[in-house]
């Protein structure tokens, strides 16, 4: 019994090495036009241009998406073995969060109550925020868009070659009986090899079959892929949109400082050098206080004698000794003083005082 199966393997073995064996000179006679070649339809060889076109692109846009997203080579590799691991990629910070714990350890080391200090503090808060927001696109991208795309070429084309490195050993041997029944001179040979020809016919026809239904899927493929783009964009509008926000909001609460920007510029100029232009973004949305309110609040008292408290809506660094710098959502007590511009109050917080200017003031009952 075990004599017969290895005189089956055996036998495999030569039938697997003669087939190797006729494909091998098949192909040697094709390349030096000593044979015939059965040539594959125009429309089929499209679809394997097709296919090889959207790998090429496919493997471009997941390396370039890839380094957009972590433009650190050697963070790359590191999660690119934590993944074939299969181990949990290490938390690491980003470099808006880096940038922003840096500005809220230096703003606490010159202290909050500090213009300076509590600014700085107010913009490391807003770059954590937008390395949050860079974190989630990373996450969404890398679920909807890298993901997809990585399994089409690690796993849809993969089958694609598969299939399509046998469809040319079936042509090959196709190829070969074609060739062995031209030589077939005596009746028995030439009626074994019609029968040899009549099988891989059909075997080549149906792994022709196998493979065109393969390639013909790389339309649902860009179906698919059209999708996961989609997606991308959503998630960078996302994050673009969040970022805008962040800093619309950080701007307010830092406010426009317009006479340190005035005196900044002045000096800019005078040294020679260009005099840098600060855009201010339109406002998102309504200030605070209610203006018609607060004018008519700002008005009275002007017009009489006293003191009223007021809430600071923006930090306000002041241009000189004789003005009071600001922290937002502090509560000053604000007085009028006979002779001072309309657009100004005196300001008091425990023993310093100092001129403050109305616009960024918000009188309580």
């Amino acid at each position: 019994h075990r004599g017969n199966i290895m005189d089956f393997n055996v036998k495999r073995l030569a039938a697997d090495a003669g087939t190797l064996f006729s494909r091998a000179v098949q192909f040697t006679e094709e390349k030096f036009g000593q044979a015939e070649k059965t040539e594959l339809d125009a429309h089929f060889e499209n679809l394997l241009t097709r296919a090889e076109t959207t790998k090429h692109w496919t493997e471009k846009i997941l390396k370039q998406t890839e380094v957009l997203l972590q433009p650190n080579p050697n963070v790359r590799i590191e999660e690119f073995l934590y993944e074939k691991l299969d181990k949990k990629v290490p938390t690491r910070m980003n470099n808006h969060e880096l940038l922003g714990q840096s500005m809220i350890d230096s703003g606490n080391e010159f202290g909050p109550g500090t213009a300076y200090g509590n600014a700085l503090i107010k913009c490391g808060e807003t770059e954590k925020q937008i390395g949050g927001a860079e974190r989630e696109l990373i996450q969404s991208s890398a679920i909807n868009f890298l993901t997809p795309f990585r399994n089409f070429l690690e796993g849809d084309f993969k089958t694609i070659l598969k299939e399509r490195k046998l469809l040319q050993n079936k042509r090959l041997d196709l190829d070969a009986a074609k060739t062995k029944l031209k030589k077939a001179k005596m009746a028995d040979a030439r009626a074994l090899a019609e029968q040899d020809l009549k099988m891989t016919q059909s075997e080549f026809d149906r792994q022709a079959e196998i493979t065109r239904l393969l390639l013909e899927g790389i339309n649902s493929t860009h179906a698919h892929h059209l999708h996961c783009l989609n997606d991308f964009v959503e998630a960078q509008m996302t994050y673009y949109a969040q970022c805008y926000q962040y800093m619309v909001d950080l701007q307010k609460q830092l406010g426009n400082f317009p006479s340190a920007f005035s005196s900044n510029n002045n000096q800019s100029t005078a040294s020679g050098a260009a005099s840098i232009s600060v855009p201010i973004l339109p406002l998102s949305g309504p200030l605070p206080a209610n203006t018609a309110n607060a004018s008519s609040g700002f008005t009275e008292l002007q017009n009489f004698s006293g003191s009223r408290k007021a809430r600071v809506l923006y930090d306000y660094d002041a241009a000189g000794s004789n003005e009071l710098s600001l922290l937002a959502d502090e509560v000053i007590m604000v007085s009028s003083v006979p002779g001072m511009d309309s657009d100004w109050l005196m300001g008091e917080r425990g023993n310093q005082k100092g001129k403050v200017p109305i616009t960024y003031l918000e009188l309580l009952n």
